[in-house]
């Protein structure tokens, strides 16, 4: 600063005045120091402004993992929206650890983030550690998943409702021994997508089956052949998210069968190549572009608020049925 001051004959009060937006600088000393920045390659110490200005410019995105799309694709839309605040995204994972999660949100803490968007890890009902006394200050947006108690806000989606369209559309085709394949009911996302898949079930008076899965494909291949082998095999499959609706779609494809020849199949999720496959493969498709970013623009608008810790609010976003070609024709 020193050097741009000497540089554009002002003092380094001018140069700060400038470089902080102020508005008692006249136009001419404003070019001249542009001028001088421009010529030294000057860039401003962000460490330094945010230790001074307590703002660091920065907000943290914290979700399970990257390898989901769904995932993914969020983080993606909460960057693309703070680029537009001229923000910077601290970004990392829990692994669906809530220890992980704890501690890397406090990593973000004193890094001086000032928001935090979070998909939040599975925590068994033990309540989440990021309810924590250290996170009382930091405006925090959930994604995805809520975190029940907290003062956050809440963006969610119509999983149950969703899991409803999706079922009864295979019901009105003719199926009645529809199976739910899905990961854990302790994750909120499956505990719905099941509540409402159940509804649909019990509307029909067609009893619900079901098979919850770890995640591997080992295990997903394992459980397949078991129900598949029975003497009375479903004769069609819902898979609860995207995860789910990839492995059984590979190990049908392992098994030679293609749906719907055989079994007819929807899926919780849209993904990069249920439209691509032929034929298409049948999805719950929820927002997540639109997930993504409104969930930072939420968060900005807290940060633009005068009061940016206030109680929080619960917003759903819609799901919509995409019929393709796996749930097949009527039977």
């Amino acid at each position: 600063m020193i050097d741009v001051a000497r540089l554009a004959g002002v003092s380094t009060m001018t140069v700060s005045r400038v470089l902080n937006e102020a508005s008692n600088v006249s136009e001419s000393m404003r070019q001249r120091v542009f001028a001088a920045t421009e010529q030294l390659h000057y860039q401003p110490n962000e460490l330094a402004r945010s230790l001074r200005k307590q703002r660091s410019r920065q907000i943290g995105v914290l979700v399970p993992n990257l390898s989901d799309p769904f995932f993914a694709t969020c983080a993606h839309m909460i960057s693309t929206v703070a680029k537009l605040h001229a923000y910077s995204v601290v970004l990392s994972t829990s692994n669906e650890d809530p220890k992980a999660e704890y501690e890397e949100a406090n990593r973000m803490l004193r890094r001086n983030v000032e928001g935090l968007i979070v998909i939040p890890a599975n925590h068994g009902g033990n309540g989440s550690l990021l309810l924590a006394r250290e996170f009382d200050r930091l405006p925090i947006v959930t994604l995805d998943r809520p975190i029940p108690g907290s003062r956050f806000d809440s963006l969610l989606v119509e999983n149950e409702h969703g899991a409803q369209l999706g079922t009864t559309h295979l019901i009105s085709l003719g199926h009645k021994r529809i199976l739910f394949l899905g990961l854990s009911d302790d994750v909120y996302t499956m505990k719905m997508r099941r509540s409402g898949y159940n509804a649909a079930m019990d509307a029909a008076a067609v009893a619900p089956r079901s098979a919850v899965l770890s995640g591997e494909l080992d295990d997903t291949r394992r459980v397949l052949g078991e129900i598949l082998a029975q003497k009375r095999p479903p004769s069609a499959l819902f898979c609860a998210n995207n995860l789910t609706t990839r492995q059984v779609l590979y190990v049908l494809q392992e098994m030679g069968i293609h749906p719907p020849e055989k079994l007819a199949l929807v899926g919780f999720d849209d993904f990069e190549m249920a439209e691509v496959m032929r034929p298409g493969t049948t999805v719950v498709r929820q927002p997540t572009e639109l997930l993504g970013r409104t969930a930072a623009e939420i968060l900005f608008e807290r940060l633009g608020s005068s009061h940016p810790l206030r109680p929080g609010k619960e917003r759903i976003l819609p799901a919509e049925l995409v019929i393709r070609g796996s749930c097949g024709s009527r039977i």
